[in-house]
């Protein structure tokens, strides 16, 4: 089930202030948080252990040996899962990006080797002057590195092999390398029951006070209860409900003991209709965000463009995905519709960035994909929007070559209309004029037939940029390339 979770610094009320300058809420998890860390720790040291866990065995431990009580255990336990499953997770993404990097390496070694192989081959030769062909990596000399093309590449060769090497022994220590969990200091966890009142029988807040349940073994020092003014979590859109199950995080940062609510949202009305009634479209690029607007027909009604800046600040790039998060929302609330997006995965990619260049890495790298739909999910999921997630195949092929010269479109507002009619399960035909242009097969897909058509494009040489694409009165540079081939 969906949880949502609220976060806010801790106020310090003046009536509530003693004479460090802290409050008694403070003063109390100061002093239980360090209980609670140990706890947590020796609980994840007995789970990776191998022994057999019994969480009610080890919840009467728990209460016996730190003096807590039953609900304040449970939080324990939970932490310490939450530790050893992320310990888990991390390790299984971290063999996993070495080994496509290991992967990414050793098929730009077998390419590289190849090329200085056949540049070998044609230099044998005793009339390789004369040949036709050419050779595809022909002897060259820099001026600036004082050495041969040649020495670069065996160069390159020869430490792409040690970082090969490299990636092997991590990816081996890495499979034979104990777990450990982290755990934080400064952090306690108490989780919630719908069956309890006001969702939590240790943390208990009535919407502005705070009543925390003070284990037994500081009873003595700081009472039953640690009691604060907290005030509410303010929302725009606040889905906090007053029933339901409520599990309270507390952790120190930046100087400030902070709390956090995780529970189950409230409904929202939804805005958006079916999609069988239009959509929107958005392609996501790192210089903007195109996007498109189709009623229920699949024709195109509006389209427009949200303008992204690069190179900026973690605080100002999140103020401008927002921001960009508002204006589809607003787009989405006026047309009433959901949102269809693309999903990419820049994993595979990102692994290989050492094969590809600084200019290429560095735009990637800063491209925050996975920040923005976390964003634009979480604002239309606030409003009532749908959103929608399909597979981006070819969409930018194909709104060049369909709907590029038709509507005058920029390539990333016709790539948001293919994505969009692909959101309403809207097949994508070649035009009639390129049929004969590809082989036709009743039995494959029709993203074979944009495959064949996107290679053939691409080796024709006459087409080099998107611009180029709305000038295109014709297509027959691609029949006069199958008999330039045969």
């Amino acid at each position: 089930m969906t949880t949502l979770t609220y976060c806010k610094a801790l106020p310090t009320p003046i009536d509530e202030l003693n004479a460090l300058g802290k409050t008694q809420l403070e003063m109390f998890l100061v002093a239980y948080t360090s209980i609670f860390r140990n706890a947590v720790c020796e609980t994840v040291n007995f789970m990776l252990s191998g022994v057999d866990f019994n969480k009610s065995n080890w919840n009467t431990h728990l209460q016996t040996t730190y003096g807590i009580s039953k609900r304040h255990a449970n939080g324990v336990i939970s932490a310490a899962k939450g530790a050893i499953d992320a310990a888990k997770e991390c390790r299984i993404l971290h063999i996993k990006t070495l080994e496509g990097q290991a992967k990414s390496c050793s098929v730009w070694l077998k390419k590289a080797e190849n090329k200085l192989k056949k540049a070998r081959k044609f230099y044998r030769v005793k009339n390789w002057i004369n040949s036709k062909k050419g050779c595809a990596f022909p002897l060259s000399c820099s001026l600036k590195y004082r050495q041969s093309n040649w020495q670069n590449l065996r160069f390159q060769i020869h430490n792409k092999k040690r970082k090969l090497h490299r990636y092997q022994q991590k990816i081996a220590a890495l499979k034979l390398a104990t777990l450990r969990g982290a755990v934080p200091h400064n952090q306690a966890f108490v989780v919630g029951s719908k069956d309890e009142s006001f969702g939590n029988q240790i943390c208990q807040w009535d919407g502005n006070n705070l009543r925390f349940r003070v284990p037994a073994c500081l009873e003595s020092k700081f009472g039953k209860y640690a009691e604060s003014k907290i005030g509410d979590f303010p929302r725009n859109i606040n889905r906090l409900t007053a029933t339901g199950a409520k599990t309270w995080h507390f952790y120190y940062k930046s100087g400030k003991w902070c709390a956090a609510v995780s529970f189950t949202p409230s409904e929202v009305e939804r805005v958006s209709r079916s999609v069988d009634y239009g959509c929107i479209g958005i392609d996501l690029n790192p210089g903007s965000i195109g996007w498109a607007y189709i009623d229920s027909e699949g024709n195109l009604k509006a389209h427009g463009q949200i303008p992204l800046q690069t190179g900026l600040s973690n605080g100002q790039q999140q103020a401008q995905i927002v921001k960009a998060c508002l204006e589809l929302s607003a787009l989405a609330t006026k047309f009433q519709c959901p949102v269809v997006c693309e999903e990419l995965d820049f994993s595979t990619k990102k692994e290989q960035l050492r094969e590809r260049g600084k200019k290429y890495a560095r735009m990637l790298s800063g491209w925050a994909y996975c920040q923005f739909f976390k964003l634009l999910n979480s604002i239309l999921s606030n409003r009532g929007i749908e959103l929608i997630a399909v597979n981006p195949a070819y969409s930018s092929i194909i709104g060049l070559v369909k709907y590029v010269k038709m509507y005058g479109l920029a390539s990333d507002e016709s790539a948001g209309l293919v994505i969009a009619r692909r959101g309403m399960r809207l097949s994508e035909k070649i035009p009639g004029s390129l049929t004969a242009l590809v082989e036709v097969n009743s039995k494959s897909h029709v993203w074979s037939l944009w495959n064949q058509l996107n290679k053939k494009i691409k080796c024709s040489g006459m087409v080099t940029n998107r611009h180029c694409y709305y000038a295109i009165s014709n297509w027959d540079f691609l029949a006069n390339l199958d008999i330039e081939e045969a």
